[in-house]
């Protein structure tokens, strides 16, 4: 069992009390709403009486629904402007802040908390959406809920949970040029497969992860939830604070220096006891992609489709699955494969160091006939900060349509979706049959900067062979 980890000492923190069964009564410290997951839990509250215990621990943005092309209200889709204006009511009744559009700070509620402050070290926060375990990359345990728990967050500031075990991901080396925190996050679930962080939380530590910037540590958290565990996280440190320093939310002054003391003391010592440990030299990783239906079917880009042979037994009936839906043939290389639409953007890759990543791979070059581009950033402060830069001047030059803020084409609970049989490169975080708005359209998981690379070669292609002659993209 584990013992001395930052995740023990969070949960012993926040232990309310231990029930009948073996769960514990955890009190949660910062709760995530967005438009989707809330209205049933607000109706659920006003049927029993109930309001919202601590509001001021729960902080609200519209994200999923929202349409990238024009948010000019009402919106096109009567649905979802109903939605918006539910949230915009609960929000109003039980006071609770809520970041709307055209405020400056709306974009995806895993974007925004982090460059508001309000996700901090030793935090328990919990949010109606699978990928909240974004957050962790703070030294936080973040995990999603669902409608029911929601409820239950509103009304007692505190859930019901059981204790996770503890896996460390430990990663040596350095990465290549030319390969990112998503290369990594799809090797490790590539790896130990879909199901193999169920019961456990992922610590992500190691001398590759000291150098990754808290950016590319969302990007790892973001994803540990594919990986099937519920929580992922990194230790917080000079980083951390760094990233922290002059947030609207986060402490200073006096306070600040007390904080940082505090933070500090929460990272697995030394002699942290830990459940499981697996090791990856980070230097052996390839940019990698999703060749079929689940983000463990990944492989590096100079790799082929794995056949039958070389596939676990367990695993084949899933592998012919994909083989027919993807209309891939095993032991055909995933370079060269031609693609449709190239998405940039979401809870996972929408940040402004991946825009960046994208630009300079766009940068002097142009997107490939009949190729549909589009780069949507997470949040209106990134909209805002790539704008300052000429980020978006160097996407239109390319042949990239520049977006407003959303969840956009992730899972398309919006205007944004796949038609048909269209082959998606998507810096997303799920290549599910389905995920991305046409029941039979293809998605191909990759990091930002290898979606910038496929839109320019019209197929999928080494970015490498791009970052070393891609200009630096400078600030306007």
């Amino acid at each position: 069992m584990s013992a001395g980890t930052l995740y023990d000492k969070v949960w012993a923190l926040h232990r309310v009390a231990d029930l009948p069964g073996g769960s514990t009564q955890l009190f949660i410290g910062l709760h995530l709403i967005h438009e989707v997951t809330s209205p049933q839990a607000f109706a659920a509250l006003r049927d029993l009486g109930l309001t919202v215990r601590h509001p001021e621990r729960t902080v609200a943005t519209v994200d999923h629904i929202v349409p990238t092309t024009s948010q000019a209200r009402p919106f096109a889709d009567p649905l979802a402007e109903t939605m918006l204006a539910t949230l915009e009511a609960n929000c109003s009744e039980h006071a609770i802040t809520l970041h709307g559009l055209g405020s400056g700070r709306q974009g995806i509620v895993h974007v925004i908390a982090p460059e508001l402050g309000l996700t901090q070290p030793g935090m328990t926060v919990a949010c109606g959406d699978s990928h909240t375990s974004t957050h962790g990359a703070f030294g936080a345990i973040a995990f999603g809920i669902g409608t029911s728990q929601v409820r239950d967050v509103l009304a007692s500031q505190s859930l019901a949970m059981n204790k996770l075990k503890v896996r460390r991901i430990w990663v040596e080396g350095t990465l290549q040029p030319g390969v990112y925190a998503k290369d990594l996050v799809l090797h490790v679930i590539r790896t130990l497969g879909v199901k193999g962080g169920v019961g456990y939380g992922y610590e992500f530590a190691g001398p590759a992860i000291d150098a990754l910037s808290m950016e590319e540590r969302m990007t790892l958290c973001n994803m540990a939830i594919e990986g099937g565990a519920r929580v992922g996280y990194c230790n917080p440190d000079a980083t951390t604070f760094a990233y922290l320093a002059g947030r609207p939310h986060a402490p200073a002054g006096v306070a600040w220096e007390r904080a940082v003391a505090w933070w500090s003391g929460l990272a697995s010592g030394p002699d942290a006891v830990f459940d499981d440990e697996v090791r990856f030299d980070a230097a052996t990783i390839a940019p990698t992609v999703t060749w079929g239906i689940t983000p463990g079917q990944g492989i590096g880009v100079d790799e082929r489709v794995p056949t039958l042979e070389q596939t676990p037994a367990e695993e084949r009936p899933l592998a012919e699955e994909a083989y027919r839906y993807m209309d891939l043939l095993p032991g055909a290389p995933i370079a060269g494969l031609p693609v449709d639409v190239c998405f940039i953007g979401s809870c996972t890759n929408g940040r402004l160091s991946d825009l960046r990543a994208a630009a300079a791979v766009a940068q002097g070059r142009h997107v490939a006939p009949g190729i549909k581009a589009f780069v949507v950033p997470g949040s209106e402060q990134v909209a805002a900060a790539a704008e300052a830069e000429g980020l978006d001047d160097v996407f239109r030059a390319a042949g990239f349509e520049w977006r407003e803020p959303g969840c956009s084409m992730c899972l398309a609970m919006n205007p944004d979706r796949l038609e048909g049989r269209q082959i998606s490169a998507s810096s997303s975080n799920r290549n599910f049959k389905g995920r991305q708005g046409s029941a039979s359209g293809r998605t191909l998981l990759m990091s930002p900067a290898m979606v910038a690379a496929a839109a320019i070669a019209g197929q999928v292609t080494d970015v490498r062979g791009l970052v070393g002659a891609a200009a630096a993209v400078s600030p306007t």
